[in-house]
């Protein structure tokens, strides 16, 4: 792989809770320099997100639900929509961890396939375009074999684009990230996210399958490939 193509597979995280607004338009230089794939934050700051990198080929994410996805459907719902009129590019809708966990399979599908149509019909309404959405099912909380399957099947049916590993608080799986690989259909892809921290771990979640990669660490690993590329 490339530098070009790994800067394209980093959505650079910045969800620590004392962020400020100074954070993110550091985030968000080094992001344009590096040519990253996003710069991912919390809803408050989608529209500092968005000023700081117009007219870039960095897109605008934020996180919706986090960290467990219990909040109502409608709560959800209305998070998104309020990120989408800031201009948010793409989402990261947390899946009903609590619910997945005591097999409460069908109000975690109907909540998600509720916010998600909601999405859409905003994104149509308001003439944006296609919204990335990726869902994220908390695979290292979920830990059963048979609920990670579950998960991702839950995800194939919403006609979304990613099923993530986990949040900035987990840690990417390698063993996860290939079962989700497995489990989901082909269009479905795969982002690995949660203490990606290193080139080799961030190389070896790739070989497993994730097509993304969520790491607060995306110019450490950028970083550390240009200097390995550079010594030959």
């Amino acid at each position: 792989m490339r530098v070009e193509e790994m800067a394209k597979t980093l959505d650079f995280t910045v969800l620590a809770k004392k962020t400020t607004a100074a954070d993110i338009e550091t985030a968000c230089e080094e992001a344009r320099e590096h040519h990253f794939a996003t710069v991912v934050t919390s809803p408050e700051f989608v529209a500092n997100n968005v000023d700081a990198l117009r007219g870039t080929d960095v897109k605008t994410g934020a996180v919706i639900g986090f960290p467990d996805g219990d909040a109502s459907a409608a709560a959800n719902a209305a998070e998104a929509e309020a990120a989408i009129r800031e201009g948010v590019d793409e989402i990261d809708l947390m899946m009903n961890v609590p619910a997945m966990l005591r097999g409460d399979f069908v109000r975690v599908r109907d909540d998600l396939s509720y916010v998600v149509k909601t999405i859409r019909a905003r994104a149509v309404n308001d003439s944006r375009g296609l919204i990335l959405i990726k869902v994220v099912i908390a695979a290292g909380r979920l830990e059963d074999e048979r609920l990670i399957r579950m998960a991702c099947r839950i995800v194939d049916g919403l006609g979304v684009d990613y099923a993530m590993s986990g949040t900035v608080q987990d840690a990417a799986d390698v063993e996860h990230i290939e079962l989700m690989r497995d489990a989901l259909s082909e269009g479905v892809g795969v982002k690995a996210a949660g203490k990606i921290e290193s080139l080799v771990v961030a190389e070896d979640l790739v070989n497993a399958g994730a097509t993304r990669l969520g790491t607060g660490a995306a110019v450490t690993i950028l970083q550390e490939m240009i200097a390995r590329d550079s010594a030959g």
